[in-house]
Order: C-alpha cells, then structure tokens, then sequence
C-alpha cells in the first residue's frame, strides 16, 4: 500500500469509526505511529477537518463525509454476491433492500468494471437449498425474531423437538428472550434464553409453529457476545462403527462435525463418533446400510437390529 492509498484508507477508517488512535490506525496499516502521524498532518493540510483529542485519538469534524470512491471488479463482485446472498437467506424485507442496494451499486461502477464483474458472478452462483413447504414460513419468522431481538421483547412458539420425550410428545410451549440469530449449515438458527430451561438454548426457526412476539421486554446481559458466543460442547455419548473402506469418504463428508477418530484396521475402517444422543446418528447408519456395523453401544445396535427387522416385515 502507497502513502497516497494508505491516506484514503485512513479517512475511511476515521469516516466508518468515531474515533481512532494513532497505534490503532499504525496497527491495521502496518506502518509506524510516526508515519500515521505524518498522514494525519498530510490530510489536514490537504483539507480534510480532522480533530486531534489528546489520550483519545482522532476523529473527523461532524458532518463531513468523504464523496462516493470507485470499486474495482473484485470489489463490485464481492459486494454484488454479499447482496445476492441477503437477497436468499434473510426475511422479505431485506430481501427488498438487497435488490435496491444492488442497483444502487450497479449505477456507481463503470461500463468496463461493470461488464467484468457482470463475467466474473456469471462464473459463481449462490444456490438456495430449503424445503418449500417451510422456506416462505421461516422468511417470516425470521422478519419477526429480527425485530423482537432489536426491541428486546420476548418471543412465544410451539417447538418441535428433533427427539420425543419420555412420553413420546415432541411439541412444547417455549417462551424466550431472543439474543441473535445464525445461519447454520443452510438452517437459521434462534440463540435465545428459555424460560423454560433457565439457560441459553438453540431453536431452529423451521421447527417453530404458532410464533408471537410479545409485550414482556428483556435486558440482553452484558456479557453476552454473538460475535464471541460458543455453545457448550455436550456431546458426552461415544458411538463406534466399522465401515467398508469404499464409503469412508462419504460418512466423512455427512457426519464430519460428529467424528472424532478414524482408525485403519486390516480391511476395515473404524469410526468413532461424538454426539448428544445415539439417536443423531441414526438415520445416517440406516442409510449407509450393509457397508457398516455399530459395534458400541450394544443398545444402538439392538435399535438397528429392531429397524432393519420392521423394515423387512414391509418386504
């Protein structure tokens, strides 16, 4: 990065962020506090109002905004697709923005980084993977957890749980105080603190029914981070397979996140997996039928044994 370069990027900083200081601005530039030092006095020289607060940093003068500067290709394309991607995966509402912000984008670039970036997304192409009958619901849903969250109100749903109870119901009452959302291997995902639980749990948006936002508000902790926030990791069973050797590439491309060592023995290949519950993994060892064998635990191969004998009874 030249000087002149490196100046334009220091205005940008200062326009996007309230106030920075001169170790911070070296630190992302990689260039020495003096050096900063000489392009802040070369900007202000050059008219740019900045302002100098001893022990804090600089900033620039309320109102003054740098005019539109150009993209190049690879920067139109990056943010052509970031909008195309808003466009699948967010709510109705941004989806509209997105389409706006596109055109608006498209109207600032050139003819010649215009076509090039045209080529370059015609080469790329975002695929959006959700089941029909429920992907226009989510969409919704997601539009009404995204303004819960930002007014802080609580939000009740009925929830369909992956597993059944002891009792066999599937389906409870939840009310929750929404933290964030996250896209997770194509699924949104509600981070929330459930009333019920008493603790942080994860909801998938496609498994609610019955959504409402209600009047009860919430105060996000202050320790809370979304950027920073890691589930628990309660994976606790351990379940072990022996695999034919012709399919260990695709048990490792369904269940990567699940596996936990991969041994070569002889002609076979043992997996050993770690999840919440052996049940995770069933349909999985189903549809890789005859080519594997569990071998622990003992109750997950008597559930096998029980499928596969209620499977032949329809044959």
């Amino acid at each position: 990065m030249n000087k002149t370069e490196r100046q334009l990027a220091i205005t940008l900083e200062l326009q996007r962020s309230k106030t920075l200081r001169a170790e911070d601005l070296a630190s992302q530039f990689e260039a020495s506090v003096r050096t900063i030092y000489r392009d802040i006095q070369a900007l202000s020289e050059a008219g740019v109002p900045i302002l100098g607060s001893p022990g804090r940093g600089y900033s620039l003068m309320e109102g003054y905004f740098l005019p539109p500067v150009s993209f190049t290709a690879e920067e139109a394309v990056s943010l052509l697709m970031g909008a195309d991607f808003i466009e699948q995966k967010l709510d109705t509402d941004y989806g509209i923005y997105a389409k706006s912000a596109k055109r608006k984008i498209e109207a600032t670039l050139s003819e010649s980084v215009r076509k090039e970036s045209t080529l370059v997304r015609e080469t790329m192409r975002l695929l959006h993977v959700s089941e029909p009958s429920t992907g226009e619901m989510v969409k919704t849903y997601l539009n009404q957890v995204r303004d819960a969250i930002l007014k802080q109100c609580k939000i009740s749903f009925m929830y369909i749980k992956k597993m059944p109870e002891t009792d066999g119901n599937r389906k409870n009452r939840r009310v929750v105080s929404p933290y964030g959302l996250t896209l997770v291997h194509e699924n949104w995902v509600l981070i929330a603190h459930c009333d019920m639980r008493q603790d942080i749990r994860h909801f998938r948006l496609s498994r609610m029914t019955e959504l409402s936002v209600l009047e009860d508000q919430f105060l996000l902790p202050n320790d809370f981070d979304l950027s920073s926030y890691r589930p628990p990791d309660n994976r606790d069973e351990r379940i072990l397979i022996r695999a034919n050797p012709k399919i260990v590439d695709k048990i490792i491309e369904e269940v990567n996140f699940y596996i936990e060592s991969i041994e070569e023995r002889k002609e076979d290949v043992f997996f050993q997996f770690r999840v919440r519950y052996p049940e995770e993994l069933m349909h999985y060892l189903l549809g890789w039928g005859g080519d594997i064998e569990v071998i622990e635990p003992k109750s997950l191969r008597f559930k096998i044994r029980e499928v596969a004998k209620n499977i032949l009874e329809h044959y």
